[in-house]
């Protein structure tokens, strides 16, 4: 598998991140095998989060043997100092480890809610103190909606976060607003040597109101494997992203490994001319007739 330079930290870290929320609700069998085939298949940079259900505990017994291996990051959803500060520790308990290589902030989505990480007294001021005590080396922050690049640009600038972990996708970048946001977030990146990894490439849509979930995945993913081709192809040909998270639903990592594979063999007219052809093909960030939303996503949610 591809590595990608992680900006100014300066790991190696596979084009395709294993996705931790896959494993919320997965038994430790199945978690098991899910992490040998990663393994297996070069990743090496493992992403998860305190509040993604079990991911922390399905993660821990793995540490005690391929911890010097593999780069390891987690978040904190809390916005306190103290909140964070406990989080990260309980996250390191959780995984089994004395030390993280990220920590980041997560789900930053709207300027109000950087205003409270980022203030006297905030999350980042717990993030900070952790790493000033070694219990990490780096701090990232991480969005959702249409807004997250334009929020990520201004974290950037008011604090060197060494990591973004933003959207990006074929169907956002046809929104005009929503590009134009991704590539001044691009250019600050570059210019402060910052990580950039990307979510959501192979999201379709939210799941149609009713519809049977099929995935454990809260929008609606690709799932044709020449779609899924065409989605991480297009993803990865962001060459200042060091890579891509994979959806969270461990069925799909295999299929997400071999797009990784293939991507290089398409071209971008290949890749368009694919994805045109899924219907119903949008960022799962807008408010829309028949579909479901997450009640944690409603407040960023945009009307089209």
């Amino acid at each position: 598998m591809e590595r990608r330079r992680l900006g100014r930290i300066g790991h190696m870290s596979s084009a395709i991140i294993y996705g931790g929320a896959m494993l919320a609700e997965t038994p430790q069998d199945v978690a098991d095998r899910s992490v040998e085939f990663a393994l297996a298949a070069g990743i090496n940079h493992f992403d998860t989060a305190a509040d993604y259900g079990d991911s922390e505990l399905r993660l821990g017994p793995w540490m005690p043997r391929i911890r010097d291996e593999i780069f390891l990051a987690t978040k904190t959803g809390d916005r306190t100092a103290s909140g964070a500060y406990e989080s990260i520790q309980h996250s390191l308990a959780r995984l089994q480890v004395d030390r993280l290589d990220l920590i980041q902030l997560h789900g930053v989505c709207g300027l109000d809610d950087l205003d409270r990480a980022t203030a006297h007294g905030g999350a980042l001021e717990g993030a900070i103190r952790a790493k000033d005590e070694g219990l990490l080396d780096a701090i990232g922050i991480t969005g959702h909606g249409m807004q997250a690049p334009a929020v990520h640009l201004e974290a950037l600038r008011r604090f060197p976060f060494d990591t973004v972990l933003t959207p990006y996708s074929y169907a956002l970048s046809r929104h005009a607003d929503y590009l134009r946001d991704f590539e001044a977030l691009v250019h600050e990146i570059r210019a402060q040597d910052a990580g950039l990894m990307l979510i959501k490439a192979a999201a379709r849509n939210l799941w149609k109101t009713g519809e049977s979930h099929r995935r454990t995945t809260w929008y609606e993913p690709l799932e044709d494997q020449r779609q899924i081709d065409a989605a991480i192809a297009f993803a990865l040909a962001r060459g200042e992203a060091t890579g891509i998270c994979s959806p969270s639903d461990v069925e799909l990592l295999p299929m997400v490994v071999e797009a990784e594979r293939r991507a290089a063999a398409m071209s971008m007219e290949d890749v368009a001319a694919e994805l045109d052809r899924v219907p119903d093909l949008e960022p799962p960030f807008f408010k829309s007739a028949g579909h479901d939303v997450p009640e944690w996503l409603a407040p960023v949610l945009e009307t089209k």
